[in-house]
């Protein structure tokens, strides 16, 4: 099989062995049990600040390395996704979340929070999606009603990834009900507000160790230094960073792609049926001709996303596309690959089967594949 195509650098591969030794060490052990609990340890979140896998672009004065390449994170996706841990919400925390507060945060906020971010102290969150309102945030119905020297929030969040354990909540909320998306703000909420509530751990299909929460606010009082960016400017603030989370979910999809193609090959070379392995039907040999073709295409595609996002080149139409044909490719390829094992790939102790559950989500989350759909076809202007 030729070489994967690369964008890596040595000090890249320094780091995927230091990110590999971790997931060997801290979290391949446990994952099982923090299935059973439905969260990862915060022990774990503590060690990766200790190692460096948290927020590596954050600025060295608030106790970040500073350094702001995206292929350091690609790099820790792809060794999560190869250890199969998808209980840890680190790539959320360093991708989607943290640079929020990197790049609207005051130098007050910053000091505040950053340091405990990039150590592991302060898990976050951010909170969009409501009961009523997923794909469309023009129609979030949380408020918050500015009272002087602070806000008011009321309303409710479903699908928080990291809810249950987090610290800081970034929610997403109307502070002028008449203005449309310029009514919309961010508000920073901590742990211990009074008036904030988690609701249940959800059970879903998949990721069965990553917390995912129901959150409440009713009558929370939220301090003014606790708005992240200028009022009403939250739409325009999601708007600017949605690319990186979607070209975030894209690197999560291709190094899945590549982890199930490695599954599907070892098992076609050792499972024997009518005397020979079966990767040598030609069924089975076009099956995986196909899957190698397409995780090479995926790949150079997350690699030229990645290479333009690093030179701040990336544009919300081409995430867009990177986001939903990766995250179709991975639905599909893990479903084909369930198909190869047979029997096996329906067993939840071999890889596959796992593969298969934590993949459905990613069709869904960071904007639907539909919705994916709806902004290029504008911005392609029919």
């Amino acid at each position: 099989m030729p070489d994967r195509p690369s964008i890596y650098e040595q000090e890249h591969e320094d780091f995927r062995r230091t990110a590999r030794a971790f997931m060997e060490k801290e979290v391949v052990p446990h994952h099982e049990q923090w299935e059973k609990d439905g969260q990862v340890s915060r022990e774990v979140w503590l060690k990766a600040g200790e190692t460096g896998l948290l927020c590596f672009d954050v600025d060295e004065e608030y106790g970040g390395a500073g350094i702001k390449d995206f292929r350091y994170n690609m790099v820790l996706i792809e060794e999560v996704t190869r250890a199969g841990a998808s209980g840890l919400g680190f790539p959320v925390h360093n991708d989607v979340i943290v640079p929020y507060i990197s790049h609207l945060g005051t130098p007050e906020q910053k000091q505040r929070w950053l340091p405990g971010l990039v150590s592991g102290e302060l898990i976050s969150a951010i909170a969009m999606t409501e009961p009523g309102a997923g794909s469309d945030l023009q129609g979030i119905r949380t408020s918050a009603v500015d009272k002087g020297d602070h806000y008011v929030l009321n309303g409710s969040k479903t699908f928080i990834s990291n809810g249950i354990m987090s610290d800081l909540v970034v929610v997403v909320a109307r502070t002028n009900p008449d203005a449309g998306h310029q009514g919309i703000s961010l508000l920073v909420v901590e742990r211990g507000m009074e008036g904030f509530e988690r609701g249940r751990n959800l059970d879903k299909v998949g990721l069965k160790a990553q917390d995912t929460a129901e959150l409440f606010f009713d009558n929370v009082v939220v301090p003014k230094e606790n708005l992240l960016g200028a009022e009403g400017s939250g739409f325009i603030s999601l708007m600017e960073n949605l690319p990186q989370e979607r070209v975030s979910i894209a690197a999560i999809a291709v190094a899945a792609c590549e982890h199930v193609l490695d599954l599907c090959l070892a098992y076609a070379k050792e499972r024997q049926a009518f005397g020979k392995p079966i990767g040598s039907f030609q069924h089975n040999r076009f099956l995986l001709a196909e899957m190698a073709t397409e995780v090479h295409i995926a790949r150079v595609f997350v690699n030229d996303c990645v290479t333009k996002l690093n030179a701040g080149e990336v544009d919300t139409s081409l995430a867009s596309m990177a986001k939903w044909w990766t995250t179709e490719l991975q639905t599909k390829l893990v479903d084909r690959g369930v198909q190869l094992f047979g029997g096996y790939g329906y067993m939840l102790e071999y890889p596959i089967a796992k593969a298969f559950l934590d993949s459905r989500i990613q069709t869904i989350y960071g904007g639907t594949t539909e919705i994916q759909k709806e902004i290029i076809g504008r911005m392609l202007g029919v």
